[in-house]
């Protein structure tokens, strides 16, 4: 069994899927009959679309929400789906959510770390940890850590982390994670978040795979019609060159923009595929492995359809490594995952 240490396995399987397949093409012939899923963020955006594919096609889904209210309210109609709790910010909200998911489920067939925030302005949990690291890595390290016996219980679980090409924002600052001794900017703190959520794919997989878990991280697209983007200051949009002046988004890019049921086909198919039976740490991207990006591909924040490819930062072994264990020194998890 391969692992993804270094970008090893970061060549595409030539998986017949592209960036218009949707969650219906990729789900197509896979029965989840009497699987147990988690996806965090499951209510809105890529994640409800997520559930929706799941469930039709025979899962058992678990949503953990911060809001409950609006997650009830967005899932209403949807067979198969029970919300809990859960604030990613929030280490004790995460660790009664996990206790209350052993007593009730013996095993997780796939935990879907779907949930993320995005450009948001400095803010930082109890702890002092800057949101956009607590939220997108931290408690999501937290929540696999947890719930890591009903995943090896599964014998062939899967751990799906939504990441992002926004990972070549930034590299992992392992000096200072939390802007204590720099000047905040958004897109750097966004960028290491989800760099860290590839290296926690790396480093789960090559834990993981001996009792049967499987990780992978991946970039879901630039999707059109989420709420991911909603605190982000339009001046950011406009120095990409997606916006005009006015804050509206030019027409010829919405088109090249992903519709949400392409968005989420990506973390289906890492939840699902047969095709990925046999590896594991890779990120993906339309619904196959992503190409290992050594500056070898340009990237027009105009043109959607460029912003692809892995920088080696993000699947190198040693950060993989250094990053698992300063994880657990932030959360206070020991977590050995084997």
């Amino acid at each position: 069994m391969k692992d993804n240490y270094n970008g090893a396995l970061q060549q595409a399987l030539h998986s017949g899927f592209n960036a218009t397949s949707t969650t219906d093409d990729v789900i197509k012939g896979i029965d989840l009959s009497g699987k147990i899923v988690i996806v965090t963020g499951g209510y809105a955006g890529i994640g409800l679309e997520t559930v929706r594919t799941l469930v039709a096609a025979g899962a058992i889904i678990i949503v953990p929400a911060r809001d409950v209210q609006k997650a009830n309210s967005n899932l209403k109609g949807i067979s198969n789906v029970t919300v809990a709790p859960m604030d990613l910010m929030d280490p004790a909200s995460i660790n009664a959510f996990a206790a209350a998911f052993l007593t009730a489920y013996k095993k997780l067939d796939i935990l879907i770390n779907n949930a993320g925030i995005m450009w948001v302005p400095l803010q930082r949990d109890k702890r002092g940890y800057e949101s956009q690291l607590a939220t997108n890595h931290l408690g999501h390290f937290q929540l696999t850590a947890k719930l890591w016996p009903a995943l090896k219980e599964a014998n062939g679980a899967r751990v799906v982390n939504v990441s992002s090409f926004g990972h070549q924002m930034a590299p992992f600052n392992f000096e200072d994670p939390n802007f204590k001794e720099r000047a905040y900017e958004t897109l750097q703190g966004y960028g290491q978040s989800k760099t860290a959520n590839n290296l926690f794919a790396v480093e789960l997989d090559h834990r993981g795979k001996s009792v049967g878990v499987r990780a992978f991280s991946l970039h879901p697209g630039s999707v059109l019609g989420t709420d991911l983007g909603r605190v982000a200051p339009m001046a950011l949009f406009q120095q990409m060159g997606t916006h005009d002046e006015n804050g509206n988004i030019y027409p010829e890019v919405a088109a090249r923009l992903k519709t949400v049921d392409q968005g989420a086909a990506t973390s289906v198919w890492c939840a699902t595929s047969p095709q990925l039976n046999d590896i594991g740490g890779v990120y993906c991207e339309d619904a196959d492995v992503a190409e290992l990006d050594e500056g070898n591909i340009i990237h027009n924040y105009d043109d959607p359809t460029s912003l692809r490819g892995v920088k080696p930062y993000a699947v190198d072994a040693a950060n993989a490594q250094r990053l698992w264990t300063l994880s657990e020194e932030m959360t206070g998890i020991s977590f050995p995952a084997n």
